[in-house]
Formats: C-alpha cells, structure tokens, sequence
C-alpha cells in the first residue's frame, strides 16, 4: 500500500472520528437537561424592569433572539417537551405588564421548546440562570429592561413639583420680611437703654427648610426573595412593603419631605441597585424596612442597624448581616452583567461620618419605637449590610419585630400596628432632621 493511500486512509478515518465525537458532544449538552421537569413559572412586572422565572429539576441550555418590527423575544429552550405548566406561563401575563403584551408557547422541535414574548416597547433582554440555592431549584432567569431607563430623580421632581413651588414661595416671603424688618431697623431710632427688649419671634414654621427633604424608602426582599417567612406563612416582603407604603404617605403628608420607594410592587431589587437608587435622586436618609427572623420562635422586639467599618457589634448583628446580605443569591442577580467596579466602590467608601449620623437618626427612631414595642437592644446596633453602604447618604436598618415570633407575626400583620411603626419611623426622621437640617443643594435637587 503507497504511502498516499495509507494518508488518505487516515486522514477519513480522523474526520469520521471528529464527527463522532462532535455528534457525541453534542447529545451529552442536551442530555444536560433532557427530561428535565419544570417545577414552577413565575412573572414579576415592575416598572423597573419585568423578570421571567422558569424553575426545573436540572439546567436548561437556552438561547435568545431579540427581533423587530413588530418588537419581541424569541428563547428557545433544549432537552424538553412542552407540558401543561410552561403553558401556564401564557396566563401569568397581567394587563399592566409595562413590557410584556403576551407570550406565546410552543413545540418548535422534537426536544425543543420555543417562548415568544410579545413586546409593548423596546427592551434589553438579561438571560441567565442559577444554581439551586435555599428552596429553589435550578433557574432561567430573563430580566426585560426597558431600552430607554426612566430617571428616578426626574420622576420625583415631577412628583413634588407643586410642594417645592410651596417652599419656594414661603422661603420668598420670609426673605421679605427679613427685608422689611432691616430696614425698619435702621430707619427706627434707638430705643433706651432702660426699655424692655421685646421678645424676638422665631421664623414661620414653613420656612424652617430651605429646600425639601428627600427620604428614600427601602422595603427589603421582594419577587423571588420572599425574606423571612412566619409560622402562619406570612412573608416579609409582603408586610415590609405595606409599612413602606405607609411611611411613603406619611411624609408625603410633610410640607418639608418627599418620598423615595427603592420597590413599590413585589418584584426583586438588587441590594447594590437599591443604594445606586438612593444616590440617584440624591436622597438625605436612607432607610431599609425589614422583619426579623431567628432560628428561635422566642426572639423578639425591634432593632435598628447603621453600618459598621470595624466588625459587628455582636453575634446576633453580625448573623443578621449575614443573613440579609444573602438576599442577592435568593433573589437572583446577573454575575455577568453586575457592575463590580460600582460594587467595590460603595464596599470602600463607607465614611465615618455617614456611620455617625447614622447611628444619630437610628437612635432618634428608637426611642420613638421604644414607647410602645419591645426592643431586642436598646442602642443602635452595627455590622456589614452591603445595602447600608451609600458613602454620602446616613443609611439604617430598621427590623421592626420577629416575623419568626407568632405573637409579633400576628402584630406584624395588624395594620394598627403597621401604622404604629410606620409613625415611629416618621417621628424619628423628624426628630434627627430638626436638629440636623439638610445642607443646601442646586435647584431642584
């Protein structure tokens, strides 16, 4: 045999092993998921953005395509057949979906289903999955974003337009009559020296900022992170929210404040995206809401965190941190497209100042609480919460009881005692800021 033939005969004899092991390559990633067994769908719109849930016994290798004219999604979904609960997912789609209109399931191929999401607008699909993780499966995880982001500080000047106006009209008016009372100053001889000094009156209540002040509102967990659950199956990120609400109206109801909800629906939130909200619409305080849990039913009463550079106060603050820096595993963010940089950047600029009035307004809002609930610590306890980070705003955690206690769960979901709290919260904020008042910014700001 020439030496041509034997190298001829070689050379197919590789290529045909090539191929065999490329088909082979191929079906072993499809068996990956191959019969996998979807567990749960879930859809959780927000304005912010609308987050798709696909949960299944073993991980699913999926693809996307963004298309045009008219505007959707297309994902497509290896190593299963279609079945009743992924058609489920059609009648999850709410009339008020910002971004979705409809979805629309279906057996493209044998071992292949195909998802088409309807679009109302232009977005910018996120598609990633997750590892089990606390009592969820495997993951798909698609995040719509809207292709043009609202700007959250726009919005809240929109909102507060007619009380700024307010403000600027009462600060006007006392500038007047600081004027008026000069002149007549001048103009009035001197008085004896024998004569009573007349009581001096304080300024007009309404112009006692000169400028409002912005609280943002943080109501923790959310979408797929329930939080705490109670033994009666009450979830935290449903009653954190509802007290969150209450204290938003509450000083909305203030002529002085306005209002920043980081969520204001059940939907995920990153913790660094929560502290980026706040310093997006240049908020003076920070406060995160959130309802304890302990592996022992008998823990209770309320506490207030401020963030610690030098290690936790105690076992507990430190558990506590622990527990509530997991909430980004639970509720699922992107690795990929997270922005370290940022992330690092709010991990190292963490000021001694910010953690001095935050432990001046936490104190403030304890004492209020404290008039009328049990406190776990009767001070301002601190430890590590990534969302306490915001290097230039006074951030603190208030744990307004222990939803894993079924006498405080019951409270927890009294709306009495919602209001309570949310009024403690309120007069607190107040107490700090008359005593501390906001510097001076730029219009509108």
């Amino acid at each position: 045999m020439s030496k041509t033939t034997i190298d001829s005969s070689r050379r197919k004899y590789l290529q045909t092993s090539a191929k065999m092991m490329g088909f082979i390559l191929f079906f072993s990633e499809v068996d990956i998921a191959w019969g996998a067994k979807i567990l749960g769908v879930r859809i959780w719109p927000a304005e912010d953005y609308t987050r798709i849930t696909l949960e299944s016994d073993k991980a699913l290798p999926i693809t996307q395509q963004l298309l045009t004219n008219p505007d959707r999604l297309v994902v497509d979904v290896q190593g299963m057949e279609l079945n009743s609960t992924l058609k489920d997912l059609v009648a999850k789609v709410k009339p008020n979906d910002p971004y979705v209109s409809q979805i629309r399931v279906g057996q493209f191929q044998p071992g292949m289903v195909r998802l088409v999401f309807d679009l109302k607008e232009p977005v910018k699909p996120q598609l990633f999955t997750l590892d089990p993780i606390a009592e969820y499966q495997y993951r798909m995880v698609l995040d719509l974003y809207p292709a043009t982001p609202p700007d959250p500080l726009m919005e809240l000047v929109k909102r507060s337009a007619r009380k700024e106006s307010a403000l600027d009209k009462a600060n006007e008016e006392v500038d007047l009559i600081a004027q008026f009372a000069t002149k007549k100053e001048k103009e009035a001889p001197k008085a004896p020296v024998a004569q009573a000094i007349p009581d001096v009156k304080e300024p007009p209540a309404k112009a006692k900022y000169q400028r409002l002040i912005t609280i943002a509102i943080d109501a923790g967990h959310g979408g797929e992170d329930p939080g705490a659950i109670g033994t009666m199956g009450s979830k935290e990120k449903h009653v954190v929210l509802s007290i969150a609400k209450r204290l938003r109206d509450k000083i909305d109801s203030d002529p002085y404040m306005r209002p920043f909800l980081t969520r204001d629906g059940d939907y995920f939130v990153p913790l660094h995206t929560r502290v980026q909200k706040a310093r997006r619409v240049q908020a003076d305080l920070f406060v995160s809401i959130h309802a304890d849990a302990f592996i022992e039913p008998r823990a209770k009463g309320a506490s207030v965190f401020a963030l610690s550079q030098m290690g936790a106060s105690s076992t507990t603050a430190r558990w506590m941190a622990n527990k509530e820096n997991a909430s980004d595993l639970i509720g699922g963010i992107n690795i990929k497209t997270q922005d370290k940089q940022v992330a690092n950047l709010l991990l190292d600029m963490s000021t001694t100042a910010q953690i001095k009035d935050s432990l001046q307004v936490g104190t403030s809002i304890l004492k209020q609480i404290s008039g009328f609930a049990p406190l776990h610590k009767g001070q301002v306890e601190q430890a590590s919460f990534a969302v306490l980070k915001a290097p230039d705003i006074p951030s603190i955690l208030v744990e307004t009881a222990f939803i894993s206690n079924p006498q405080e769960e019951a409270r927890l979901n009294d709306d009495a005692y919602q209001d309570r709290i949310a009024e403690a919260i309120m007069r607190g904020i107040k107490d700090y800021f008359s005593k501390n008042p906001p510097v001076a910014r730029r219009a509108n700001a």
